[in-house]
């Protein structure tokens, strides 16, 4: 058993407070950045647009993932607390509100510079599990979507929530969602498929759907929603729509690209 009290804020100067939420999103967005840059785009037309490109993922992330948790998981609470749905520094982000937004951002450059959408969000399909991983790990630092209840021996009691202890959930999203997928998205890199504009994000969406469904089962649902349908969770829900969609999506372009 593991025993998690660490401080959510990694750096304090005075009055200002740098959480490790922050520096997952920061370096995150930089570390992907860098990786797509240096081994993934070898056109130099690409590359400065993905530099352009940049501005639009962020605000993207930020706006989606705000509009989605307060949509998905607590609409009637910032119903009645209008003023406090731009307080991001309060906590409350969803994945696939982010995804949903910088989907769109990407859509809206793309027509823009009139280059095929897919080349970009195959990138950024690419590179995500970096920022998946550094998030999901800072989750685990700051005791929040933490795990059920477990006696397993690798357990963790976060005693900012309770003495209890409970899945090291974060770590498994972490290891899945980050780690495998990256390397999943790397090997199908290695075929080519960035060749085949699409079929990398519609993998993407296929394959963090089926790792976010099957951990919700050791995460506790948010609590002012609980289960929803046959004991699921709005993750798992969520997960299921966007799993279908990157069926749907991988279908599509494999026959458009042969």
């Amino acid at each position: 058993m593991f025993i998690n009290n660490f401080d959510p804020v990694a750096i304090q100067i005075f009055s200002l407070e740098i959480r490790w939420y922050s520096l997952a999103y920061i370096f995150g967005i930089i570390f992907a950045w860098i990786y797509c840059k240096k081994i993934l785009i070898n056109d130099q037309n690409y590359s400065k647009l993905f530099d352009d490109l940049i501005s639009y993922i962020i605000i993207g992330i930020i706006l989606g993932g705000r509009l989605g948790y307060v949509l998905f998981y607590n609409a009637k609470y910032y119903l009645n607390n209008l003023i406090e749905i731009p307080m991001i520094w309060q906590g409350g982000m969803s994945f696939h509100g982010g995804l949903i937004g910088v989907l769109f951002a990407t859509i809206i450059f793309s027509n823009k510079h009139n280059v095929n959408k897919y080349i970009f969000l195959d990138l950024i399909a690419v590179s995500a599990p970096i920022g998946i991983f550094l998030g999901r790990i800072s989750n685990f630092i700051n005791s929040e979507l933490y795990g059920r209840e477990t006696d397993v021996f690798w357990s963790v009691v976060f005693t900012k929530v309770d003495n209890v202890g409970r899945h090291p959930s974060q770590i498994y999203e972490a290891f899945l969602e980050g780690l495998i997928l990256f390397i999943i998205m790397f090997l199908f890199t290695k075929k080519n498929y960035l060749l085949r504009p699409g079929l990398i994000s519609s993998l993407f969406l296929i394959f963090y759907s089926l790792f976010r469904f099957a951990i919700e089962f050791y995460r506790v649902p948010d609590k002012q929603i609980g289960f929803i349908f046959l004991n699921l969770t709005m993750g798992q829900i969520i997960s299921l729509i966007f799993f279908c969609f990157g069926f749907y999506l991988f279908s599509l372009k494999k026959n458009e690209n042969k």
